[in-house]
């Protein structure tokens, strides 16, 4: 499952490219690879190769695909107020739908609740993301997209620090329970910001 590694007899590009995989494939329960289809649902395209701080590479992920999806959808007038809301809670249900599945399909090859998949950050950041209109049903500009901002990093803050029976979902053994926790961090953060949302128009 890993190599040795020996610097001085690699060029320095190999040996990080190396120390990636070794770092990714640590925790492996064998040495086969897994499907592909489940391993691009789960790792969330990729991004959850990242070694250093695979969530946070992942949740990064949904909210440039939100933003993207957002901002474009407001410019060309087919995806603004509620409409990017439904787009957005359809994505939340399909997705944790499909990373349930991906993630019972990598957990003979990777472990109960391995790093590399972050479908359920994905999930997990859009909740909160759910709740923000940039564009309203005119395409005027509605929510300022710092909002995203704050909405992504509320949902790295639950999913880390895992208060108020996050922690104690993250312990329970399944498929569906590696989704769960992502996804109440998600509701706690969709919360918090709308109480932020609440105060600042208050005190506006």
């Amino acid at each position: 499952m890993s190599r040795s590694l020996d610097p001085p007899r690699t060029s320095f590009p190999q040996y990080i490219i190396l120390r990636i995989e070794e770092m990714n494939n640590k925790g492996n329960l064998t040495d086969e690879r897994p499907p592909l289809l489940p391993v691009i649902v789960g790792t969330g395209l990729g991004s959850g190769f990242w070694p250093w701080g695979p969530g946070t590479a992942g949740s990064v992920l949904a909210t440039l695909i939100w933003t993207a999806m957002a901002y474009w959808g407001g410019i060309s007038g087919t995806l603004c107020g509620t409409d990017l809301q439904s787009v957005t809670f359809f994505l939340v249900i399909f997705s944790t739908i499909t990373g349930t599945w991906a993630t019972a399909q990598l957990q003979p090859y990777w472990g109960e609740d391995p790093s590399r998949v972050v479908i359920d950050e994905i999930v997990g950041v859009w909740i909160p993301l759910s709740l923000i209109i940039p564009f309203d049903e005119a395409s005027h500009k509605a929510d300022s997209f710092w909002w995203a901002v704050i909405a992504l990093v509320l949902f790295r803050f639950y999913d880390m620090v895992k208060p108020l029976g996050i922690r104690r979902l993250d312990r329970m053994k399944g498929a569906f329970y590696v989704m769960a926790d992502d996804i109440l961090a998600g509701v706690y953060a969709a919360i918090t910001m709308v109480l932020i949302k609440m105060m600042w128009l208050w005190v506006r």
